[in-house]
């Protein structure tokens, strides 16, 4: 499932967007300012941003800067300024696409799907709220303070962040991260590791354990 996140200040064209962009595959979620925008994007991890221009408690350009610097998100921007000037500088500042007011639903549907796919082929970042994990480079963050993971401890957090809100067996776990054909693993290895990443990341309420099952990545960042 893909989230969506539109901030837009006009509620009747806020609420159509959502009910236009919402289906089996994509949930959005609307946010009619900056504050609230924030606390969404501080609690939920989303695919991609729909970003009026013009709300109420500031200037949509300066939003887009702070989305880009702190999520890596792909944004959208909405305006009913058509000015070329105004275009250049929102994808100067980062945006990824440039829609202004009125627009074809059809046309927003196919640049939300195109952005949304181009997403999909990388698995190797994960961001939500304080946490910015770049598996590739192996750097992690929490609230832009760079964090040491273990390798067990990065497989770990790969495949739990990779399966948020699924609860992954003990068994499962064990089985992808100690990969290397150890006919036995000590059965408090998984426990360990679990235990030590929850500390370094301060992720007691993101690292829930089911008992006797196994355990889940849950996004709430409170």
């Amino acid at each position: 499932m893909k989230k969506i996140l539109i901030i837009e200040d006009d509620l009747s064209l806020l609420s159509g967007l959502c009910r236009a962009l919402s289906n089996g595959n994509i949930e959005t979620s609307a946010a009619e300012n900056i504050r609230t925008a924030r606390n969404l994007l501080s609690s939920h991890s989303f695919s991609l941003v729909i970003l009026d221009v013009n709300l109420p408690d500031g200037n949509g350009f300066d939003f887009l800067h702070e989305i880009k610097s702190k999520y890596s998100l792909p944004v959208i921007m909405l305006t009913a300024n058509d000015l070329e000037s105004d275009i250049v500088s929102g994808l100067e500042q980062g945006a990824d696409d440039y829609i202004t007011k009125p627009f074809s639903l059809a046309i927003l549907r196919a640049r939300v799907n195109t952005l949304l796919r181009r997403g999909e082929t990388n698995h190797n970042k994960y961001s939500c709220g304080c946490f910015v994990f770049d598996f590739e480079r192996m750097e992690f963050y929490i609230n832009e303070t760079p964090v040491e993971l273990s390798k067990t401890e990065q497989k770990l957090l790969h495949i739990l962040t990779d399966n948020a809100g699924i609860t992954l067996p003990r068994e499962k776990l064990v089985d992808r991260i100690w990969t290397d054909g150890a006919e036995y693993v000590d059965e408090n290895a998984l426990s360990v590791a679990v235990n030590r990443l929850r500390s370094k990341l301060g992720a007691q309420k993101n690292i829930k354990t089911v008992y006797g099952v196994g355990y889940t990545w849950v996004e709430e960042n409170d």
